[in-house]
Order: structure tokens, then sequence, then C-alpha cells
């Protein structure tokens, strides 16, 4: 099945974090909340103005984003969990910087 967002929606796929703290501690599942972070998945058209004309949405599907804790309505398609947000509530698109640091 292929799932297409309609308006402003773009649909998500949770990327999950390290299990383990700075210290090397392991938290247990039922400890960790839920990530904050994920992958586009696929976007809709846009939204539409005052006026009636369509505003492409700014995300395309790759994009790696932060999104607020309780954004998004948790879907489940073709058995995997996604969530469905409007783009405003995306907080942001993380960016991959290539500078490498040297050593001191």
């Amino acid at each position: 099945m292929h799932f297409r967002p309609l308006h402003d929606r773009v649909v998500v796929r949770r990327i999950d974090v390290d299990h383990k703290t700075a210290g090397g501690i392991i938290i247990p599942d039922t400890a960790q909340e839920k990530p904050q972070e994920g992958e586009v998945v696929a976007v809709g058209p846009g939204a539409r103005n005052e006026r009636g004309e369509l505003v492409p949405t700014e995300l395309k599907a790759g994009d790696r984003i932060l999104f607020g804790k309780w954004s998004g309505t948790e879907v489940k398609i073709d058995g995997e969990d996604l969530l469905i947000m409007k783009e405003s509530d995306v907080l942001g698109v993380i960016e991959q910087t290539n500078t490498l640091k040297k050593a001191a």
C-alpha cells in the first residue's frame, strides 16, 4: 500500500536514539521517552492561503527533522509505526555538516 498525505501534512518515521547514557548505563525500554527525531517519508502538496493559492511544503522525503513531544497522530501502515503531522508541528530540519574537527 502507498500512502499519500493531503494538504500540508507529512508522514514521519521515528529515528531511535541510543539506549545508553554517556556513563554507559543502559536504559530499559519502559523508562525511555519516544524519540522526537524522525525521517520524512512522504509529504503532501501544500496548504492553501487566504486567496486560495497553493503554498508548497518546505519539507521533502528523506529530510531528518525534530518535532514536538506530543506532535502528530500515530498510525500503522504496512506494519510500520509512523506519525502523520502538520508541517507546522515540525520544529526544524537537521542538516549534516561535513566539517572535521582538528585534534588539538
